[in-house]
């Protein structure tokens, strides 16, 4: 069923800069969150975790992210920024959007990176924070040193998309390297044709070589960012701290990001904070074992509140 399965009907708000095409389940009045999408994947790596968790009462919100699926930007003079700062705010204007003063984050990748922004600079709109390979938020400063060749290899598109024959290649041929890349991330995940295909119909958005491009160039200190992001881009210049209730996962068949144990994992979170490994499962983690990302969300939400109810009890006190 999961292979076949879509997330639809789609819902759409408008931000300062995009319409935002979303999938929205479970009850209105339910505690909100957001299930945020990584590159080059999209809303259905939540095809299991979202009816899973609007069953016990969440209300699930699935956005596509700029440059992906149905979310368009609203007018062609602005700049289609990739940078975390953007990915960022993005997420900050759709709960502004949807009236929701804070609400769960929960990602992977991209997504995991924009809500790990969001925890950092905006805490206060965060309940608590889901996040695949732990702390993403990128050092840009030391982007250009080396890492392990083995690895280094596993990212061979960073590097692609710096030069003008990466972007031909990205216009030419989105789903091929998508579907190099899901085999390098996830070397256990035996996904279908079906399921690949669902989620390469998100690639033909207008801009999303546009976007892909300048993410990867502004990560390896290749190109600007957009102004308007400047301020927010200097904050996560400084590596802010985690304090907000985090449970982060890595998989132990990941085939680019290796598995840390909790204590290097956990470095920069300051808050409640719990750290799991998933056997089996790699990069696009919520897709390859959507039990154990239900869990880690449930789990996150009970640490929020037993934060909560310490907090109401000191100040009774």
């Amino acid at each position: 069923m999961g292979a076949t399965r879509r997330l639809e009907p789609l819902r759409h708000v408008e931000t300062t800069h995009l319409d935002v095409a979303y999938f929205e389940a479970g009850p209105v009045d339910g505690p909100p969150v957001l299930l945020l999408h990584g590159f080059p994947y999209d809303v259905h790596s939540y095809v299991e975790v979202a009816p899973a968790l609007a069953d016990v009462g969440f209300r699930v919100i699935v956005p596509y992210l700029r440059g992906h699926g149905d979310t368009r930007f609203l007018d062609t003079s602005v700049p289609r920024s990739g940078q975390q700062a953007a990915l960022g705010q993005d997420v900050i204007e759709l709960l502004d959007a949807l009236r929701i003063p804070q609400a769960i984050l929960a990602g992977y990748d991209w997504g995991g990176r924009a809500a790990c922004v969001v925890a950092a600079l905006r805490p206060e709109r965060v309940t608590a924070l889901v996040s695949v390979n732990g702390y993403l938020i990128q050092d840009i400063n030391t982007s250009m040193r080396p890492i392990r060749p083995d690895l280094e290899a596993g990212f061979w598109y960073f590097f692609y998309f710096l030069t003008e024959r990466g972007r031909a290649g990205l216009t030419e041929n989105r789903d091929g390297i998508a579907e190099v890349i899901w085999r390098r991330n996830s070397p256990e995940w035996q996904f279908s044709d079906a399921e690949f295909g669902r989620a390469a119909a998100s690639f033909d958005n207008p801009d999303f070589v546009d976007v892909v491009i300048h993410s990867y160039r502004h990560r390896l200190f290749h190109a600007p960012g957009a102004p308007e992001y400047a301020r927010m881009e200097a904050q996560l210049a400084l590596l802010p701290s985690i304090a907000v209730p985090t449970i982060s996962l890595d998989g132990l068949a990941d085939g680019n990001f290796p598995a840390r144990d909790a204590t290097a994992a956990g470095a920069r979170f300051v808050g409640p904070y719990e750290h799991r490994q998933v056997a089996h499962a790699g990069h696009n983690l919520p897709q390859e074992a959507p039990l154990e990302f239900v869990d880690a969300i449930r789990s996150a939400a009970a640490l929020a509140a037993g934060r909560l109810g310490r907090i109401t009890q000191a100040r009774a006190g």
